[in-house]
C-alpha cells in the first residue's frame, strides 16, 4: 500500500526536519572580536566611514579571511529543526549541542564588544527560570535567526497540542 504523503508538503510530525542553518561569524572567535574592536576604534568620520575601516579593513583583511575560511572547513553552524536547535560541525553534521524548542522560553540577544562591525551577537536560548540552555555566539542577523527560532517553537508547540486532541480523540 502506497504512503500517504504528508497534508503540507515536505513537513512531517513524526520525522525531524531541517528549516534552517546559519554558519557563525568570524565575530565568534576571539581573533573576529578583536579585528572588530580594532575595526571600529576610531569613530572619526571621513566622507562618511569610519577612519577605523579605512586604515585596519584592508591591511587585515587576509586574517579575517582566513579564520572565515577556517569556520566553513572546521568550524560548526547552528541548525533548527521542528524540533530543536542545534551546533553541528561544519562538514561533519556531528551534533555537538542541542536544545528541544520545547524547552526555549526566551531568547536574550547580547553584542558583545567587537560584534558591531559584523553585524553579529551572541544568543542565549533561556529556559523558564531564566537559566541559559545554550549560548550561540557570533550569529550574523541575530534578531533574524532569533526570530526563526521563535517561528519553529511556536509551530512545535501547535503541533504537539493538534497531535495530543487527535491521540484523545482515537481513545
Amino acid at each position: 500500500m502506497p504512503v500517504k504523503p504528508p497534508a503540507i508538503s515536505g513537513v512531517s510530525a513524526g520525522r525531524e526536519a531541517l528549516i534552517h542553518f546559519q554558519y557563525p561569524s568570524i565575530a565568534c572567535t576571539g581573533v573576529g572580536l578583536g579585528l572588530g574592536k580594532l575595526y571600529d576604534s576610531i569613530p572619526l568620520r571621513i566622507g562618511g566611514v569610519k577612519l577605523s575601516h579605512l586604515l585596519f579593513v584592508l591591511p587585515t583583511a587576509p586574517i579575517a579571511l582566513l579564520f572565515y575560511a577556517w569556520l566553513k572547513v572546521a568550524g560548526f553552524r547552528y541548525v533548527i529543526t521542528n524540533r530543536g536547535v542545534q551546533i553541528r560541525g561544519s562538514l561533519s553534521s556531528k551534533l555537538m549541542a542541542e536544545v528541544p524548542l520545547g524547552n526555549i522560553a526566551s531568547i536574550l540577544v547580547r553584542e558583545e564588544p567587537g560584534q558591531a562591525f559584523y553585524p553579529a551577537a551572541d544568543l542565549y536560548l533561556l529556559n523558564e527560570k531564566g537559566e541559559s540552555l545554550l549560548v550561540l555566539p557570533g550569529v550574523p542577523w541575530p534578531e533574524v535567526f532569533k526570530q526563526n527560532i521563535l517561528e519553529a517553537r511556536n509551530a512545535r508547540t501547535q503541533v504537539e497540542a493538534s497531535l495530543a486532541t487527535i491521540a484523545a480523540r482515537a481513545k
